[in-house]
């Protein structure tokens, strides 16, 4: 669906921390700014106490560090796992 957004989740009263964590899915680094943008939309009228955005705060700090750094695998306790390419790392093979 692009940018636009589910008509169910329009109005801020029904948005849950269900629905935040239905938003973010298993989110990578492709699409992760826009996971973001929609997460700002979906809880910008919410109060600052709220379940859902305090969530969608939380996932938010994380897509940000995700788009922007990439995805990384492997730790140097992990011999084996290179950092994928993509994410900066020597090119596999």
């Amino acid at each position: 669906m692009s940018e636009a957004e589910s008509p169910v989740l329009t109005a801020t009263s029904r948005v849950t921390v269900d629905d935040v964590r239905e938003l973010v899915g298993a989110s990578t680094p492709h699409f992760a700014l826009q996971i973001r943008n929609r997460l700002r939309r979906l809880t910008l009228d919410l109060p600052a106490g709220h379940p859902a955005r305090i969530e969608a705060e939380r996932e938010i700090a994380r897509l940000e560090t995700l788009g922007l750094a990439g995805e990384h695998r492997g730790r140097p306790a992990e011999p084996g796992l290179a950092p994928l390419a993509s994410a900066g790392g020597p090119a596999l093979g």
